[in-house]
C-alpha cells in the first residue's frame, strides 16, 4: 500500500506531507514575543516573517520547508503572518532593532539576536549554524 501511495499521491499532497514536518509554531500575539525572548534562555528561537500575498515570500517559504531537516529541530521556529499580525512585526523590528523586511528570517539566542536575513539569503542551513 505504501508505495501505491506514493505513485498515485497529488502534487497538493505531497506539499502537504512537506509543510507537516516543519514544526512551525504560530505567532499570533504580543504576548508571545515575552514567550520567545525568555525561549531564547534555553534554546535558539527563530521567527520567519511571511507575506501571504508575496510571491517572493511563498517562494522562500517553500524552499526553506524543503531544505529542513530533523536536525535543525533545537530551534524552536515561530511562523508570523505579517498581513494577520502586523502589530506583533512592528513590535519585532521595535524590540529587537531589526528593520523589517518581508519574507524574514530573524533567530534569537539569550534575547539577543544572534541571525537575521531576508529574501533569498534566508536558508534552513542557518539553522545548523547557530549555538
Amino acid at each position: 500500500m505504501g508505495l501505491f501511495n506514493k505513485v498515485f499521491k497529488s502534487e497538493r499532497d505531497v506539499a502537504k506531507e512537506e509543510v507537516k514536518r516543519v514544526p512551525w509554531n504560530e505567532l499570533t500575539s504580543l504576548e508571545q514575543l515575552n514567550e520567545i525572548e525568555k525561549e531564547s534562555e534555553e534554546h535558539p528561537v527563530a521567527i520567519l516573517k511571511h507575506s501571504t500575498r508575496c510571491g517572493i515570500s511563498r517562494m522562500v517559504l517553500k524552499q526553506f520547508e524543503s531544505d529542513y531537516k530533523d536536525d535543525y529541530r533545537r530551534v524552536k521556529l515561530y511562523f508570523l503572518d505579517l498581513l494577520s499580525h502586523r502589530d506583533v512585526s512592528n513590535e519585532i523590528a521595535s524590540r529587537f532593532q531589526v528593520r523589517h523586511e518581508s519574507p524574514q528570517l530573524i533567530i534569537l539566542n539569550n534575547k539577543e539576536v544572534v541571525h537575521h536575513s531576508s529574501h533569498q539569503d534566508i536558508k534552513a542551513e542557518t539553522l545548523e549554524t547557530i549555538n
